[in-house]
């Protein structure tokens, strides 16, 4: 073997190593600082305020979005949220945007009795799966929520402040890679505060 392979083997194998070391490891998706990461759709307001990522109705009252740049299939996400105002907002996975026309899956956050931690396909075939009515009571309004995302394949399971939500199998769904995307919904009035947001791929 020449030394130019010996070089070129070796720096595939570098590379596999740090590929495969990435796997694993948890990664914040928010500095605390600013958008860092993130790319906005629409003209919603999204800031951040005392370390805390806040989406807001802007003047049009329209969709808005906020997408990771980087694109995830399996993973594993953890959120916190806290519902201001109306507080319709959600989470969505393997998704693709043009404009603030978004497809892909919605983990929603709603306000009480809302379905928060179902799972909706936008511009699709709806709502795939709600929690069950007496599971509804685990989201805290006004306050923070922990929720969890795990994406494996086809198999999409939410909980919300530890109780497990839902739990979805759908072959569509196992055969996308996207972003991530936090929503504000339209119709104006809406506010949520996001923190402590992770994820880890599988």
């Amino acid at each position: 073997m020449t030394m130019q392979s010996l070089l070129k083997t070796a720096l595939i194998a570098v590379c596999l190593t740090v590929h495969l070391s990435a796997i694993g490891q948890r990664k914040s998706l928010f500095n605390g600082k600013d958008l860092s990461g993130w790319t906005i759709h629409g003209t919603e307001k999204w800031y951040v305020e005392d370390g805390e990522l806040v989406c807001e109705s802007g003047p049009d009252a329209e969709y808005g979005y906020l997408s990771t740049t980087e694109t995830y299939k399996d993973f594993e996400l953890v959120v916190h949220f806290k519902q201001e105002a109306d507080g319709n907002s959600g989470v969505f996975i393997r998704s693709d945007i043009e404009g603030v026309k978004i497809e892909g899956w919605q983990v929603e956050v709603a306000p009480l009795g809302n379905h928060t931690g179902g799972i909706y396909e936008s511009y699709g075939r709806g709502w795939l799966i709600q929690p069950a009515p007496e599971d509804e009571q685990y989201l805290k309004p006004g306050a923070w929520n922990k929720m969890k995302i795990r994406a494996v394949g086809g198999e999409v399971t939410t909980w919300l402040n530890g109780k497990q939500m839902v739990q979805l199998s759908d072959e569509k769904i196992g055969e996308a890679t996207g972003f991530i995307a936090l929503q504000i919904h339209d119709g104006g009035g809406i506010k949520v505060r996001w923190k402590k947001m992770s994820i880890k791929e599988l």
